[in-house]
């Protein structure tokens, strides 16, 4: 197969930043996208409805001229929030989900839940009314080794959390572990996951053997090959509860090769591509458009878009770096030559 033509796909976790990094972050999400579930971990976070509105208007001023890519917005869980704010969401029409981040487990997590406990009000009006709930679904306990975070949350938390909220709609974003893909294709209808490119493509030894590449740093952090492989069985299975979710993430190329680099890898240049690839190298391209165009859709209950993308069979290569404000960002995979490419 030299050329791949599927329904535009959206992207059901991405970050933009704010303010100046939107004139690099949004025309960059829009590429090969028609939506995007924007994450709320800004500084301050977006915890309320008119918070998610005012970022919203930000997000559209910065979208290039004829695009009709639209942000869906979500808001950001705290120990403070109340169910009137959820009411308020639900209602709202452009909000489509609540972020739960552990307090500490990622950038901007800090002022994330400190016990899922403190908002089982809040899951249970989500569950009334419909809201997705998105998971950064770790435990950040010192005391458990950070490759094992994910796995122990299922185990502490999860299990018990959808037993409790057995009609809450939940997406165990960005998994890393065959744990997580068990879990997912054990539970409910109810229950979906986000996979990511870098974990598709990488695994811990990419990131570590023969030095440290910090550009391959995220959070939740890249696993053994074993995982690896669990994650690629499950995205190319055609299985609707596994979708597209980039989880593209842009760091100044100094902050990521600081002495404490930052987690997170920007994928959007060469996203769409970059999961053809994966989806190529397992003979599986047939069941891409579902992953990438319906999987998503069909669980947030929207449309699928309207429009087509086409992928040729085109060798190009990722550029070292891009510019980004007056820095510069260095693209997941940069520098590596690739098979498949965006029409333009």
């Amino acid at each position: 197969m030299d050329q791949l033509n599927i329904i535009l796909p959206d992207d059901w976790h991405l970050h933009l930043r704010d303010n100046e990094s939107l004139a690099t972050t949004v025309p960059a999400a829009t590429r090969g996208f028609g939506r995007g579930i924007v994450m709320p971990n800004l500084n301050p976070p977006v915890t309320t409805v008119a918070a998610a509105k005012a970022y919203y208007d930000r997000i559209i001023s910065y979208r290039p001229e004829g695009s009709d890519w639209e942000p869906l917005m979500v808001l950001y869980l705290t120990d403070n929030t109340t169910t009137d704010e959820i009411r308020a969401a639900a209602e709202s029409g452009f909000i489509h989900g609540c972020k739960y981040y552990p307090a500490g487990a990622t950038t901007n997590s800090d002022s994330g839940v400190t016990d899922l406990a403190n908002i089982y009000d809040v899951l249970e009006t989500m569950q009334e009314v419909g809201m997705t709930l998105q998971l950064h679904g770790e435990v950040t306990d010192c005391d458990i080794d950070i490759f094992d975070r994910e796995a122990v949350f299922i185990e502490r938390y999860l299990k018990q959390m959808v037993k409790s909220f057995p009609n809450l709609r939940v997406i165990l974003e960005h998994i890393t572990t065959q744990q997580a893909v068990d879990f997912v294709i054990a539970g409910n209808e109810n229950i979906a996951a986000t996979i990511t490119p870098q974990h598709l493509l990488y695994n811990r030894n990419h990131m570590l053997v023969g030095g440290i590449r910090p550009h391959l740093f995220c959070l939740p952090v890249l696993k053994r090959d074993i995982h690896q492989k669990a994650l690629i069985e499950a995205a190319v299975s055609g299985n609707k509860k596994f979708f597209l979710g980039t989880d593209s993430a842009p760091h100044t190329k100094e902050s990521k090769e600081s002495c404490c680099g930052c987690a997170g890898c920007f994928s959007h240049p060469a996203a769409v591509e970059l999961y053809a690839e994966v989806f190529d190298q397992a003979g599986a391209l047939d069941n891409f458009e579902a992953f990438a165009s319906i999987n998503g859709a069909d669980f947030y209950g929207l449309p699928y878009n309207k429009t087509k993308i086409t992928l040729n069979k085109e060798s190009w290569t990722i550029p070292e770096s891009l510019p980004f404000g007056d820095s510069k960002i260095v693209p997941l995979a940069a520098g590596n030559n690739i098979k498949w490419k965006l029409e333009n």
